[in-house]
């Protein structure tokens, strides 16, 4: 299930264990031979090198019985394992939390940190990167498994691109060293290339650390779901007769542009000054804007039907719910949005942002279906109905009383 913006996650990693086990080289020994399970220390080429030099220099003592051969042999042996000793204490007492801040927007670059403490007494810890993939989860339903013995090269191919582009992949180095007892924080950039629900996952930690001639990486089950909103687009409004405003219209208890207060809020970004109530203001210390209530008359009740018959196109259909989900949140704003409904689902009066929220989520999940309902079985607001329709072979056009407000 996605996680909320203030969902608090566990840690993970090395660090999390809270009874720490006596240290003996035995079991450090026994670690190194056969690490746990999702643990892997394999040699790099400078390491493939000193290796390979060692059996060299190895054969050569044995065969020439010379000290000074011994000696050098007992070095390159030495720096493995003083190589591998290192990088397993490097990453010992190392935890690790993924955090995820939504909203996220399809084609809008999204930041995931990752945080980190080192719980160590002594030690610090050196050089690590950390390897993150970021993919879309589609839903299962009218998929099936087929085989790929028969399947031609070409759409293999086709197949795997598509699923390389529906995965971002990144790579992020801790900057310095993380101190004993300290904390830090390392964050990857990366944009979802669609909407609907997204899986970002910390793949490995990885380390280099000492010497460079074993690399340990650490496979982690470090998971966070969420939820990826369509994308704005563009669109433009065209003029409808049909929708006045009644001088002695019906007033809600909603935010909007009417003339009755509602309520005082603190000022945000973007609000007009003309609305600062400077009175209360003074009073509290802080800046404070009138919210008035809306009228009924001057609002929309959306209706957004996903018909598979009508909406046979899917970048046509992805355009639709791109336009749908921007003109929600401008009528919103505008304090012009009453309610919205998906389909045969139960409407959703917009009164709060957490109704805004749930309507961008139904967006970002919304998926063609087989059957759709008349207009005559839709919201029961029929007073400036907004519904869309498709608007040549790429465009889609909304219709309020049968006129074209706005397309796209």
């Amino acid at each position: 299930m996605p996680e909320g913006p203030h969902t608090e996650t566990p840690w993970s990693g090395p660090g999390t264990r809270q009874v720490w086990r006596a240290f003996t080289w035995s079991g450090l020994l026994w670690s190194m031979i056969y690490p746990q399970r999702g643990q892997r220390i394999l040699p790099t080429l400078p390491g493939v090198v000193l290796i390979g030099l060692s059996f060299a220099v190895g054969t050569a003592a044995y065969n020439s019985s010379s000290n000074i051969l011994f000696i050098t042999l007992s070095l390159l042996l030495a720096c493995l394992i003083l190589s591998g000793v290192l990088s397993s204490m490097n990453l010992r007492g190392v935890r690790w939390r993924l955090q995820l801040a939504p909203p996220l927007r399809a084609g809008h670059e999204a930041v995931a940190a990752l945080e980190l403490r080192n719980r160590k007494r002594f030690l610090p810890t050196y050089g690590l990167w950390f390897d993150f993939a970021a993919r879309s989860v589609d839903p299962i339903a009218g998929q099936r498994a087929e085989m790929t013995l028969s399947a031609r090269s070409a759409d293999i191919r086709a197949a795997l691109a598509k699923a390389d582009l529906a995965e971002n992949r990144g790579q992020v180095a801790l900057i310095g060293r993380l101190d004993p007892g300290g904390e830090s924080r390392v964050e990857w950039v990366f944009k979802p290339a669609r909407r609907g629900r997204l899986r970002l996952e910390l793949v490995s930690v990885g380390s280099l650390f000492p010497f460079g001639f074993l690399r340990k990486d650490i496979g982690t089950e470090l998971i966070r779901e969420t939820i990826v909103w369509p994308a704005p687009v563009e669109y433009r409004r065209h003029p409808v007769a049909t929708l006045r405003r009644s001088a002695g219209g019906q007033r809600m208890a909603r935010a909007g542009s009417g003339g009755d207060l509602l309520a005082l809020r603190r000022y945000a970004t973007g609000d007009s000054h003309r609305l600062i109530h400077w009175k209360a203001s003074a009073r509290t210390g802080n800046l404070l804007v009138r919210q008035f209530a809306a009228e009924s008359a001057e609002g929309y009740s959306l209706w957004l039907r996903t018909d598979a018959g009508v909406w046979t196109q899917a970048e046509q259909f992805e355009l639709l719910i791109s336009f749908v989900a921007t003109l929600v949140e401008d009528l919103f704003r505008a304090g012009r949005l009453l309610q919205f409904a998906l389909d045969a689902a139960p409407p959703v009066v917009m009164r709060r942002v957490h109704d805004l929220e749930l309507v961008l989520d139904q967006l970002a999940l919304a998926r063609p279906v087989g059957t759709v309902l008349a207009v005559s079985e839709g919201p029961a607001t029929k007073q400036s109905l907004m519904t869309f329709a498709p608007e040549g072979t790429r465009g889609v056009a909304a219709f309020v009383d049968g006129q074209k407000a706005a397309s796209a």
